[in-house]
């Protein structure tokens, strides 16, 4: 990846609905070179897809949290288990593998306070091997960005 790609990758997250016309002339490319490499980037996994960018405040979901979960067991099938499990909670926005204690981090988005605890209570608390959870809640946040186009 050179910094053309780079470039091409930083104009896409600022604004994904960019035609390749466009795209092109901002960095600076005739189109059917920038398509060429738009879709290499695209085969090559660089660029994983395209969606809107929706606030959460327009679906409801007005409180967030974090919650980490150490596990109780931790043998393959276990983890295998708990990940496609983790997958099918729709309020999971991520889950992150962990090295060291805690083993995951989750950011959950739900309606309140009450549905989150009816969601920790009844879904996180029962998925396999879980051994325990610990929450935080978000305030707000501070810093919401696209990835940056340099390497460090």
């Amino acid at each position: 990846m050179d910094s053309v790609d780079r470039e091409i990758l930083a104009e896409l997250q600022r604004d994904g609905r960019l035609t390749v016309t466009e795209l092109a002339a901002r960095v600076r490319l005739s189109v059917s070179p920038c398509h060429r490499r738009l879709r290499e980037l695209e085969r090559s996994g660089a660029i994983r897809g395209y969606r809107a960018v929706v606030d959460p405040a327009a679906l409801g979901l007005n409180f967030e949290a974090l919650v980490f979960v150490s596990m109780r067991q931790e043998d393959r099938d276990t983890v295998a288990e708990f990940e496609r499990a983790i997958g099918e909670v729709e309020h999971v926005l991520e889950a992150q593998r962990l090295f060291g204690d805690p083993d995951y981090l989750l950011r959950i988005a739900t309606g309140d306070l009450a549905a989150f605890q009816r969601l920790y209570d009844e879904r996180l608390a029962t998925l396999p091997g879980v051994g325990r959870l610990t929450s935080t809640l978000v305030m707000k946040h501070v810093v919401d960005r696209p990835l940056p186009a340099t390497r460090t």
